[in-house]
């Protein structure tokens, strides 16, 4: 079984909870979505195709403790459930970076998964699978991307609605360039709200440059 891969590389976590951790980054080709604020275009085409096991044997070169597999959107290829299995089997901790638009019910349960939900600001609010909500796990990480006041509002109105509290952990994530950090942060804190404030520690070491 194969996946078409964009790139594999080892680099420090920019995000969730394992932000600033030595980690592989196993980027698959493709996505179905096309948000306003997408910095990872380059996966949407291209690509190699490499045989699950030859990942694997990649990903153990760099004797890591930690694996992100992320994209463009991973599950929208169908071999990416496998994958996902077969680096579970590495005994490592398998993380998953999905936009919530592909149902995660076949995801393998020691995946920690790292969902969006997609804000208005996003252009995307319309492909979010709601469903998806009730199959995470209190290990999983539910992250919104924040471009301004009305997605900070409408992220609120999500939290309440579907008491994601209470589900897993919470993610704001301000828009790189778009949405100063300190700004949501001062709503977050004027809110009382119950998230964890993410920015991506990456661009901030190295300006968004890829394989980074």
């Amino acid at each position: 079984m194969q996946c078409r891969v964009t790139e594999i590389f080892y680099s420090l976590q920019g995000e969730t909870r394992t932000v600033g951790l030595p980690t592989v980054f196993v980027r698959l080709t493709g996505c179905p979505l096309r948000c306003s604020f997408c910095d990872t275009a380059y996966a949407f085409h291209g690509g190699t195709k490499m045989d699950i096991s030859d990942i694997v044997a990649k990903v153990q070169t760099y004797q890591p403790r930690y694996v992100t597999v992320t994209g463009g959107e991973p599950l929208a290829q169908k071999s990416c459930f496998s994958l996902l299995k077969a680096l579970c089997d590495l005994g490592v901790e398998v993380s998953l970076e999905t936009s919530g638009a592909i149902n995660i019910v076949d995801v393998d349960p020691r995946v920690v998964c790292v969902m969006d939900l997609k804000t208005p600001g996003s252009g995307e609010e319309s492909k979010n699978r709601y469903e998806n909500i009730s199959l995470l796990k209190q290990t999983d990480q539910l992250k919104f991307v924040i471009c301004d006041r009305n997605d900070y509002d409408w992220a609120c109105n999500k939290i309440d609605e579907f008491d994601l509290g209470e589900q897993c952990e919470v993610l704001l994530s301000p828009v790189h360039g778009e949405l100063q950090p300190a700004d949501i942060a001062d709503w977050i804190i004027e809110d009382k709200l119950a998230v964890r404030l993410q920015v991506q520690l990456h661009k901030y070491l190295w300006n968004d440059e890829p394989g980074r």
